[in-house]
């Protein structure tokens, strides 16, 4: 009995009508498909990191105009508000001038003594509602003049004032908040021509009360 040996020549086994020109073909074919993936990844995450971009510069468009929007809508909002306060100042001082004449005979009736009774009530009341309107008078004596809020009805000179000085309110003025709605009324007197300053009569008594000037 014979035993067969294995032989070392054998050669691995080939598909039936295969060459080995296929085997290589087919090999190089094989390594040129794994070397075109990466290539193709690559060129789709070009394409979406492009899109990506334009997205991005999109977005910052919009979000740019809602910025916009809405800042000119903040703008839009405080002109109509500043708008209706105006109005209401308008209207306010519209018809607190109207009762100005009131005010004034009120005011008279008071300084003579003749506000009493029923009609101070009326009065005090009626001065309530227009204080709380924002309706303030001014005008004092001894003031200076200041002729944007002052309406000199009459001039004079006095000695003991250095400079233009309401002496007399005439006529109250009348205000509301920063707006006058009508100037005070007033009497005015201005330094004597030629007459010694205050400061100057001072100086001149302390002098003679020391002896003269003192001499550097």
């Amino acid at each position: 009995m014979t035993e067969e040996t294995p032989g070392f020549d054998e050669k691995p086994d080939v598909p039936s009508g295969a060459t080995s020109d296929d085997a290589a073909e087919s090999a190089e074919s094989s390594h040129e498909e794994g070397a075109a993936a990466p290539a193709g990844d690559a060129a789709k995450i070009a394409g979406l990191t492009a899109q990506l971009d334009q997205v991005r510069m999109a977005l910052g468009e919009r979000t740019a105009d809602l910025q916009r929007l809405q800042a000119e809508y903040q703008n839009y909002r405080r002109r109509v508000e500043r708008d209706r306060i105006t109005v209401k100042e308008i209207a306010t001082a519209s018809l607190l001038t109207e009762l100005l004449p009131v005010l004034d005979d009120i005011g008279r009736a008071r300084e003579h003594g003749e506000l009493v009774g029923g009609f101070k009530s009326v009065a005090e009341s009626l001065e309530t509602a227009a204080a709380k309107m924002g309706l303030q008078q001014f005008g004092k004596e001894g003031e200076p003049f200041d002729p944007t809020i002052h309406e000199a009805l009459m001039h004079s000179y006095a000695p003991d004032v250095t400079e233009t000085t309401c002496v007399a309110v005439l006529q109250p003025g009348y205000r509301i908040g920063e707006r006058t709605i009508r100037p005070a009324r007033v009497a005015v007197a201005e330094p004597q021509p030629g007459a010694t300053p205050v400061a100057g009569k001072e100086e001149t008594a302390n002098d003679e009360e020391s002896g003269g000037p003192d001499e550097g």
